[in-house]
């Protein structure tokens, strides 16, 4: 009886009291291992093919010990360049025994990686779920920046705070504006910034224009 499994990323063809190097594992030294993604299953005489895994099969293994393989020399040379660089290598390995391999009846218990990839998705839904959610905001929201004396970042912070149309800031006191800002206002006055959020609102941009000439900064001249 043999069977193909997948150990640490590599593929190895595995019998009972078979003594196998694989790529290092996390677990102690004279623990027991169990891996669950095996491909094939021969018995007998009898195949079995999973697709791609075999489900509820697995193979258990005692882990022997921990050693480096053998160095390996890593040169590199460039012609005519004067480049020449050597390196040496010594692969971490987990020497493994094989104990038992069983075709049915081992409960596939969700790994470490399938746990990371399942909150990665979740997190990737709920970031993408902000994100059309913001963008719908953003469609509905008015451009405070046509208001003379807000800039991009005072623009930011009053959609923070749920100020997002010429309306919304129409209706805003002067003082709580300036509360709002308070950490970025500097020398901003915002007693205009409500006049003229109404007349934008109202869509009376003649009459903004006019009332902007007399500004300087949101503040008349």
């Amino acid at each position: 009886m043999y069977a193909i499994v997948e150990i640490a990323g590599q593929q190895f063809k595995v019998a009972k009291d078979q003594k196998v190097y694989v790529h290092r594992l996390q677990e102690a030294e004279g623990s027991k291992v169990t891996f669950d993604n095996v491909m094939l299953i021969e018995d007998k005489g009898n195949v079995t093919i999973g697709a791609p895994a075999i489900e509820g099969a697995a193979v258990t293994a005692k882990i022997l010990g921990h050693l480096k393989g053998d160095k390996v020399i890593v040169f590199k040379k460039k012609r005519r360049k004067g480049y020449k660089k050597k390196n040496g290598h010594r692969q971490f390995l987990s020497e493994i025994q094989i104990e038992s391999i069983a075709a049915s009846g081992a409960k596939k218990a969700s790994t470490k990686k399938e746990a990371v990839a399942k909150t990665s998705k979740d997190s990737s839904k709920k970031e993408e779920t902000k994100v059309t959610a913001t963008k719908k905001s953003a469609s509905k929201a008015d451009d405070l920046k046509k208001i003379e004396g807000i800039g991009p970042k005072i623009a930011a912070t009053l959609v923070e705070a749920g100020i997002t149309t010429f309306a919304d800031l129409a209706k805003t006191k002067p003082a709580k504006i300036s509360e709002i800002i308070a950490e970025i206002r500097g020398n901003h006055v915002t007693d205009t910034w409500p006049k003229q959020a109404k007349l934008a609102a109202d869509g009376k941009w003649d009459e903004l224009k006019e009332l902007q000439d007399k500004l300087d900064g949101g503040v008349e001249k």
